[in-house]
């Protein structure tokens, strides 16, 4: 009871400033708190997928793959099915990792969507703190120009009191904000590192089953050649 005291005497004595700093906190921690869920949901999700279709991929099983793939909303599904619908037409490395980068492309800005917004709104709940605390020591030598001297004690001490609220409202609100910041855009890295990850694996499997197709068909030629050459015509 006595810190909820505390803080409302601490908001009332800071003056008009608090309340748009106080706003401003508000909406950044709802912002980090939404990313941190869809981060961590989409970090899980990513991986229980990619556990499933590694069995899959390694034995070269695509149809299997697939039907996991279009079953799925995480980021890596669509990644990969970009990847298994170009594999249908087009054999090349290269299409291949062109289609799914463009599907990264799609997939990036729904990852860092917002978290941007956690460092403007640290910038500017600085700033606010910063005109507040500008403003309270311009009423604070404003009261003591005019106040009798008796009272020019007290009122500097109120002005003084209101300008270092500010400060350090404007401080508070700055720091939790960035930290919130830096944690989501590692958070966020982390999870587009393992996405990247998981598109060159998959290239990797392709290509390896795709190196490995025609030497079957080769090898199976050869022997009608022979057996043409050692028959009489």
């Amino acid at each position: 009871m006595n810190f909820f005291n505390t803080a409302i005497t601490f908001f009332k004595d800071g003056g008009f400033f608090l309340y748009p700093l106080f706003l401003i906190l508000v909406v950044g921690v709802a912002i980090a708190i939404e990313r941190y869920i869809y981060l961590t949901r989409e970090t899980l999700r990513n991986r229980g997928l990619w556990d499933d279709l590694v069995p899959h991929l390694s034995s070269g099983n695509f149809k299997q793959a697939v039907g996991l793939t279009q079953n799925s909303k995480a980021s890596i599904a669509t990644i990969l099915n970009y990847g298994i619908a170009r594999v249908a037409t087009a054999r090349r490395r290269d299409d291949i990792e062109k289609a799914m980068d463009e599907s990264l492309l799609e997939i990036i800005p729904r990852l860092e969507k917002r978290t941007h917004f956690l460092s403007s709104l640290a910038n500017i709940g600085l700033l606010i703190g910063l005109l507040g605390t500008i403003t309270g020591l311009i009423g604070a030598f404003s009261a003591v120009a005019t106040a009798n001297p008796a009272e020019k004690a007290t009122l500097l001490a109120q002005a003084i009191a209101v300008a270092m609220n500010n400060t350090a409202s404007g401080l508070f609100v700055a720091i939790t904000l960035l930290l919130s910041h830096m944690f989501l855009e590692a958070k966020t890295t982390a999870l587009i590192d393992s996405l990247e990850i998981a598109s060159v694996k998959f290239l990797n499997s392709v290509t390896e089953r795709s190196t490995d197709a025609p030497a079957a068909p080769a090898t199976a030629s050869v022997a009608p050649r022979a057996a043409a050459a050692r028959s009489p015509v």
